[in-house]
């Protein structure tokens, strides 16, 4: 029997049986994973960012086929067609719908009308209380040590307080990778860890043999924070394509910026015109210039080029710092079940139930 410290609020909420949510990472998190996550007891997040309509209903359905266990798909708020897919999660039962960055108002109350559980992920307190205000039902707390963009407060620092901010379920996400960080995670309030990285490094992750085998040789200190890919602070592996990006000029990196946009266009079948109104949009909201737009598809692009077609010299590895502590591909069973036995072997150590045993007193 599990611990009772290990179900908590968002086991609830999402109806899984452990707090260990695989995140929706892009290219990454396709069906598989996500079903092999739940199905462990875990929480699956399908990544449909990248995916054409139809594929992210294909996805859906494919999920549905390997497990019978709640899972989530993670959307970009600012695409063109979000509100059908908002429509399609609800019409296929999906448990969450995920955010890297928070819906607008309406489609967060269409979500929760509907009984579709919705988190996006912040990464600064403020942010926090802006999408509780919304009527968000959980969040991810990304620290600074977690992979693809990111914010600069480490974990251990963001995430109190957040928790002490809001009176929701918050998933801790950045740096975790075993039993002894979920409770950690715990202790500063959280109700679970959110973990990338660790997912990615799993047999059931469809990323490349020999991209997997570029990350479990990168040392804690082989990551880096750069703006260089699209404007944003993203943590990758530190290889020759990121050098060359940050000593590039932005006048350089545009025109590559502006091809993988229209390339990014034709894979997830967006028509120019949708193109236009999504472009025009998040310039408005997030204050863009166009030449910011256009590096913002450069991510997506970069990514696929390492995390589909293996092929690293010409794209990026996004990562969190904890790539550097794994060394070893696990199926995600096992991944879920050591951190399941590690989190409550450390309750015992804490509780002084190990102690007792050792030198012969009752558990």
């Amino acid at each position: 029997m599990t611990a009772p410290a290990l179900h908590t609020r968002i086991c609830e909420l999402f109806g899984c049986k452990y707090p260990i949510v695989q995140t929706g990472m892009g290219w990454v998190s396709g069906p598989r994973l996500t079903a092999a996550t739940s199905a462990a007891g875990g929480f699956g997040i399908l990544s449909a960012a990248t995916l054409r309509f139809d594929e992210l209903q294909a996805a859906i359905d494919d999920i549905k086929d390997r497990t019978d266990n709640p899972f989530g798909v993670n959307l970009r708020a600012d695409q063109a067609d979000v509100e059908a897919r908002v429509d399609l999660l609800i019409e296929r039962g999906v448990r969450v719908a995920s955010f890297a960055q928070a819906p607008k108002k309406h489609v967060i109350a269409k979500l929760k009308e509907a009984g579709v559980v919705t988190m996006p992920t912040i990464g600064a307190t403020r942010h926090a209380e802006k999408v509780a205000e919304w009527g968000v039902n959980a969040v991810i707390a990304q620290g600074g040590e977690g992979g693809g963009h990111t914010g600069s407060v480490p974990t251990s620092l963001l995430l109190p307080s957040v928790c002490d901010t809001i009176d929701l379920p918050v998933i801790a996400a950045g740096g975790f990778f075993d039993g002894r960080g979920l409770i950690a995670a715990l202790a500063y309030g959280a109700s679970g860890i959110a973990m990338g990285t660790r997912f990615l490094l799993t047999q059931e992750s469809g990323v490349p043999q020999q991209i997997k085998d570029t990350y479990l040789k990168t040392p804690v200190t082989g990551t880096v924070v750069t703006r260089a890919v699209d404007g944003y602070p993203q943590r990758v592996i530190r290889t020759r394509m990121i050098d060359a990006l940050e000593k590039a000029s932005a006048l350089s990196r545009f025109p590559r910026a502006a091809y993988n946009a229209l390339k990014l266009m034709r894979l997830t079948d967006t028509g120019f015109a949708d193109l236009v109104k999504e472009g025009v949009a998040m310039k408005q909201n997030k204050k863009l210039t166009w030449s910011q737009l256009a590096m913002a598809a450069n991510a997506p692009m970069l990514t696929k080029a390492s995390m589909v077609d293996g092929r690293p010299e010409v794209g990026i590895l996004p990562t969190g710092q904890v790539v550097g502590v794994i060394d070893e591909l696990p199926t995600v069973a096992q991944l879920i079940e050591r951190i399941v036995g590690e989190a409550e072997a450390t309750l015992a150590r804490l509780s002084g139930a190990e102690h007792a045993v050792a030198h012969g007193g009752a558990a």
